[in-house]
């Protein structure tokens, strides 16, 4: 899959799967792995300009409610209320 067909995160984390292994075969020269690590970083930054115009849809969104009520019933959501009410999880340097 060439980077110009890369439109969605699907596409991105399938044509990252494809650089791994073919920078993990001991065939692959130094030198094209690093042209592939360099269109790696290229590829995770489009999937970060992705994620962060993101913009759910009133159906996505009730679902992510949804299942987030369900896993504060089932009491599963140890840390992640704080971090979603804007606080951070607690570190062991907040604790010293």
């Amino acid at each position: 899959m060439a980077e110009s067909t890369v439109h969605t995160f699907e596409d991105i984390t399938a044509r990252l799967d494809e650089i791994i292994t073919t920078v993990r075969s001991k065939d692959t020269s130094l030198e094209r792995s690093l042209d592939l690590f360099d269109e790696a970083i290229k590829l995770g930054s489009k999937a970060v300009e992705l994620v962060d115009s993101f913009d759910m849809s009133p159906t996505e969104a009730a679902m992510l409610e949804e299942a987030q009520e369900s896993d504060a019933a089932s009491g599963s959501e140890s840390g992640a209320m704080d971090v979603a009410a804007g606080g951070a999880p607690a570190t062991k340097a907040d604790s010293d």
